[in-house]
């Protein structure tokens, strides 16, 4: 399974990637984003799905990065040409798969600005090819283990949130994800751009690097349910103790 989340707040945008892969019982690393630059061309990729899928989708949309960049001067162009390639590969490959047994599964986040662009962008695409763009109203997209980092990134970040702040958010959903999730792990890439620098920036995290991070965030959770008002639990307790 694969842990990924962009989030687009007003500043910029934030990605976030764990990079483990499990194959049966086992489990090996690999990087889960991609970032391309040339120019004033800044665009970053995050793929969850059968990695056979992945990588040959990738390296065909690769090929017309580096033969079409000059006509590719918006982001939704650039992702109409990766989900050609994903159709391309489903045509190729998806009979073979679905004879051995196996689902055609990919989706990809794209982020980024073009030379063209007004402003950042970001873009979900499906297995189908089909995509949407992710705005203001829910300015984030997880693909892969969706379901236990969705809560927190839906009570915490907002498009006003700093890219600071949404960094932190986003690791707390990694986090929480992490801890539920066995085939979702460190180490962590993080990409950030910030809006009109045409410049993305790229750090990889250690577990050890924020082991101090999550172990004060469950503490904060442990006091935090400590302190929680009782006063609504008596409603129900009270039945309780008076049938002893």
């Amino acid at each position: 399974m694969t842990f990924c989340v962009a989030m687009k707040v007003e500043e910029g945008l934030v990605g976030i990637a764990d990079t483990r892969v499990t194959s049966g019982t086992e489990q090996t690393f690999a990087r889960k984003v991609s970032v391309h630059q040339h120019g004033n061309h800044s665009l970053f990729l995050m793929t969850s799905g059968l990695r056979s899928v992945r990588d040959k989708a990738v390296t065909y949309f690769n090929d017309i990065l580096e033969e079409d960049d000059q006509n590719l001067d918006k982001l939704y162009k650039a992702v109409n040409r990766l989900a050609d390639q994903i159709r391309r590969v489903a045509e190729e490959d998806k009979l073979a798969l679905t004879e051995g047994g196996l689902h055609f599964n990919l989706h990809c986040i794209v982020g980024g600005q073009l030379e063209k662009d007004g402003e950042h962008k970001l873009y979900l695409i499906y297995p189908q090819a089909n995509w949407v763009e992710i705005g203001e109203g829910t300015p984030y997209q997880i693909i892969g283990e969706t379901s236990y980092g969705k809560p927190l990134l839906d009570r915490a970040l907002r498009y006003q949130t700093t890219m600071p702040a949404s960094l932190k958010i986003g690791f707390l959903a990694f986090d929480a994800t992490r801890q539920s999730a066995t085939d979702v792990g460190f180490p962590l890439d993080v990409v950030l751009y910030k809006r009109d620098s045409h410049r993305i920036v790229e750090h990889r995290y250690l577990k050890e690097d924020l082991n101090q991070v999550s172990k004060w965030w469950e503490n904060r959770l442990r006091r935090s349910l400590d302190a929680l008002p009782s006063d609504w639990l008596e409603g129900a307790f009270s039945k309780l103790y008076r049938q002893e």
